[in-house]
C-alpha cells in the first residue's frame, strides 16, 4: 500500500467511527442538518408574549384565555396540519366587514415556514410574502386549510385576520 492510500482510509475510518458515535455528525458530514423538535406556540397579539409547549393540544387548551382573549388562527410549517404550530390570540372575534381587523409581522423563526392554517374565531385569514402585510396577499381562507398552495407555501411573512 501506498502511504497516500493508508491516509485516506484512516480519515474515512475516523468519518465512520464519528457518525456511529457521535449524534449528528452523519447529518453534518452529509451537509444535512439535525431536525429540529416540533413546537407549538401560543401568541397574544395583545400582549406580544409568545409560549411554546410540547403539543398543540396544550397551545389551544383553552380556546378562550384568562384575559378574555380568544383563538382566532393557527398556522403549521407542514401541509395536513403538520410540523410546528403557531397560534394566535387575540382581543375579540373576527367581525366580517371587508376589512382586516388583526394584522401580525410572524417572528423570524415563524417566516417563510406556513404551509397550511385553521381558521378561528370567525376569523379569514390572508397571508402575504411581506412584514406589515406587503406584497400580493393570498385568501382569504375560511376553512381548515390543509395546503395553502404554492403561491404563499413557505413563503409567508405577515398575516391578516378578517
Amino acid at each position: 500500500m501506498r502511504p497516500r492510500q493508508v491516509g485516506r482510509r484512516a480519515v474515512l475510518v475516523i468519518v465512520a467511527v464519528l457518525a456511529a458515535v457521535v449524534p449528528g455528525a452523519a447529518a453534518a458530514q452529509a451537509g444535512g442538518q439535525s431536525p429540529r423538535p416540533d413546537t407549538h406556540c401560543r401568541y397574544h397579539s395583545s400582549t406580544g408574549e409568545t409560549r411554546c409547549f410540547s403539543t398543540l393540544a396544550e397551545a389551544t387548551a383553552q380556546p378562550r384565555d384568562a384575559r378574555g382573549d380568544v383563538i382566532q388562527a393557527t398556522l403549521f410549517t407542514d401541509p395536513d396540519y403538520g410540523g410546528s404550530s403557531f397560534t394566535v390570540y387575540g382581543s375579540e372575534m373576527c367581525e366580517k366587514d371587508g376589512v382586516v381587523n388583526f394584522q401580525i409581522n410572524l417572528p423570524d423563526d415563524w417566516k417563510d415556514v406556513v404551509s397550511s392554517v385553521q381558521p378561528w374565531g370567525g376569523c379569514w385569514i390572508w397571508l402575504y410574502p411581506e412584514p406589515d402585510l406587503g406584497g400580493e396577499r393570498d385568501g382569504p381562507f375560511k376553512e381548515n386549510t390543509p395546503d395553502v398552495g404554492s403561491m404563499m407555501n413557505d413563503r409567508t411573512q405577515s398575516v391578516g385576520l378578517s
